[in-house]
């Protein structure tokens, strides 16, 4: 699968389609995100995350083109999209994150396998254009349904339990590729008291719930990197089912509909992600 990913990129770079490519980078076994400026560099550790032994390495590397875009406004970029990154890609064009900017970058997607769906519950664990991988079978919300059949208290005792093991370390904020406030309100000390360690529960994790709400694109990097290992995907996966049924709107979908929770006024270089 690789192969077929990095010849395609190849192409994209010789043939001027675009004029570099942020991916992923495999240095003496450390994987980080890359700017792969020449169809040569592709030689030197270009990968799609695996390293053997480990679970996939997986980055917000939506969030990282908004700030590529902005220092280099005359590039088109390409970039490498799994499900979730194309979630993540759509919303941000719509929140004017990266206005007018839809032209401007070309998404190579590929396929995650059934192992990885399985293991984030993941909706739609494939891009809608796949360069290479098979598509894998979309996962129903169990962690939702397991919380919900308890009782109002059982859920209660179980989400102030969960809590009270955070450390208050901003790693599920820092990761998510749509949290891109200038202003973060978990660090207003008028909502929470910031020099509290830990913080006050629930404030902090309902705080940061309710910011969610209409534009989580269900990643799951927020749970892969919790050090207190608190399920926020099961969380933020109740949140959007909320906004599904209240105001029928789906994050992470292509077209035209916008966030019911979404105030920002239109942007007169924005660009539909599929104009």
């Amino acid at each position: 699968m690789i192969e077929q990913v990095r010849e395609h990129v190849r192409k994209l770079l010789t043939d001027g389609q675009i004029s570099a490519f942020l991916g992923l980078r495999n240095q003496d076994g450390n994987i980080a995100p890359h700017i792969f400026e020449k169809p040569e560099d592709l030689d030197e550790g270009f990968t799609l995350g695996d390293v053997e032994g480990r679970p996939p390495a997986r980055y917000p590397l939506a969030k990282l083109l908004m700030t590529i875009v902005s220092a280099d406004p005359d590039k088109k970029f390409g970039i490498l999209v799994r499900g979730c990154d194309e979630r993540a890609l759509y919303e941000l064009v719509r929140w004017n994150q990266l206005p007018g900017a839809a032209y401007r970058f070309v998404k190579v997607g590929f396929a995650c396998p059934q192992e990885l769906a399985d293991e984030h519950e993941c909706r739609k664990p494939f891009p809608d254009e796949c360069v290479a991988g098979e598509k894998a079978q979309p996962v129903m919300n169990a962690s939702v349904k397991e919380i919900d059949a308890k009782a109002l208290p059982e859920r209660l005792e179980y989400w102030s339990r969960v809590f009270d093991r955070c450390v208050k370390c901003y790693g599920c904020r820092d990761i998510c590729p749509v949290c891109f406030c200038n202003v973060c309100t978990l660090e207003e000390n008028a909502l929470i008291r910031t020099g509290d360690l830990p913080p006050e529960n629930p404030i902090f994790h309902l705080t940061r719930a309710a910011h969610m709400a209409g534009r989580c694109i269900d990643c799951n990097l927020c749970t892969e990197v919790c050090p207190a290992e608190i399920p926020l995907r099961t969380l933020y996966k109740k949140v959007a089912e909320i906004v599904q049924e209240d105001f029928g709107y789906v994050t992470g979908e292509p077209g035209d509909a916008k966030s019911p929770l979404n105030f920002l006024g239109p942007d007169p270089g924005h660009t539909s992600a599929h104009d």
